[in-house]
């Protein structure tokens, strides 16, 4: 599977951005899809995750502001932001995979990665 990630740019605190990650194979809406992401210097971060089925998870620190989603077909992955600020200012990253429910938070639980798109929060 290859994951494809767009939408990111520089944005002004408060603002929006809409990422999106598009699969390569037509059983992509069978995967669970993830969105990380990682700051210079800082270790990679679980964002939100969103299971072929629809059920949601997000990381504490975007819960409430960012909303992540598929496509009716399940062949796009879209991750909205909303009331964006600097420490959102990352490279990220859609994965997909199958993991269980205990890892869907973990890097571990994804075996396929796109190549990142970079989201710049101005103050």
């Amino acid at each position: 599977v290859q994951l494809q990630a767009s939408g990111g740019g520089l944005v002004q605190t408060g603002g929006s951005l809409r990422l999106s990650c598009v699969g390569s194979v037509s059983t992509f809406r069978e995967y669970s899809v993830a969105w990380f992401r990682q700051a210079p210097e800082k270790e990679r971060e679980f964002v939100a995750a969103i299971r072929w089925y629809s059920i949601q998870y997000y990381g504490d620190s975007v819960k409430g502001r960012f909303t992540i989603s598929r496509d009716n077909a399940g062949n796009i992955i879209y991750l909205q932001m909303s009331n964006l600020n600097p420490d959102d200012t990352a490279l990220y990253y859609c994965a997909a995979g199958r993991p269980i429910t205990s890892r869907i938070r973990s890097e571990s639980g994804y075996g396929y990665w796109g190549q990142g798109t970079q989201v710049t929060v101005s103050s």
